[in-house]
């Protein structure tokens, strides 16, 4: 799985895109603008994942010359920066009762979900994220989760980064399970059913007692070696029990 990097493009050219800066707008032609472009973009990255898109990739997409796109994004890396952005604001902020935790665990799942819909995100290293309206919107709704219920800004920031380091971390174990299965056209379960019994007849479970007892136990309640899903539902309460010994303590 090849990796790009978010955040490489020349900063004032990316910048101004993001935040579509005066004069950063250009009059349409031949119907094109910053939006289709990116949209186009986005739908490449989603059929076919990063490796794939390229700026005349972008272009035959959109029945133009690559030249034409150059008019309104500098380039491929400032390119990447605005698709991040764009599907950021396909996350919901809506108001959550029910405190913190129902409100962190709301946005563990709504990231979860968009890296569902989007798997080419987890083909981004985003260290330096794009710093664009939807990021910095996206980062002021996960902060307000947190506010007020006696952590430090530093703490509130490293919760945050904690729960989407975490659901990103799950999302790309079960992306790298789907392409396993498209990869050998075999699934978890034929996997299993294939390797389990040959393993049961090699393994002595006097050597490895507890390796085969509980590989045993989760393999038959999995039918694999590892459940993506069963891996975020009990990794994100783990996760959430953590915080929630950190406010108790605050509280206390």
């Amino acid at each position: 799985m090849g990796v790009e990097y978010s955040g490489t493009g020349d900063p004032a050219r990316s910048l101004a895109l993001l935040w579509r800066t005066p004069g950063q707008e250009r009059a349409p032609r031949k119907g094109l603008s910053v939006e289709r472009i990116v949209r186009a973009a986005i739908e490449v990255g989603d059929a076919e994942g990063l490796a794939a898109l390229s700026m005349r990739k972008v272009a035959e997409a959109l029945g133009v010359g690559v030249m034409s796109l150059y008019t309104y994004v500098p380039g491929k890396a400032e390119l990447i920066d605005v698709m991040i952005d764009t599907v950021y604001g396909e996350l919901p902020r809506p108001e959550t009762p029910g405190g913190w935790r129902a409100r962190l665990e709301l946005i563990a799942r709504e990231q979860w979900a968009l890296y569902r819909r989007h798997p080419w995100l987890l083909q981004v290293a985003a260290g330096r994220p794009p710093l664009g309206p939807n990021a910095i919107a996206k980062y002021e709704y996960e902060l307000s989760a947190v506010e007020g219920i006696g952590l430090t800004d530093l703490e509130m920031d490293a919760v945050v980064t904690l729960v989407s380091g975490f659901v990103h971390g799950a999302a790309r174990g079960a992306l790298e399970s789907s392409a396993a299965s498209g990869a050998t056209g075999m699934t978890d379960e034929q996997w299993w059913e294939a390797h389990a019994p040959v393993l049961g007849a090699l393994v002595d479970p006097r050597r490895f007692p507890i390796a085969s007892r509980v590989g045993t136990a989760a393999g038959q309640e999995h039918q694999a070696a590892y459940d993506p899903l069963h891996a975020f539902e009990f990794g994100l309460a783990r996760v959430l029990d953590g915080i929630a010994v950190l406010v108790s303590g605050r509280s206390g």
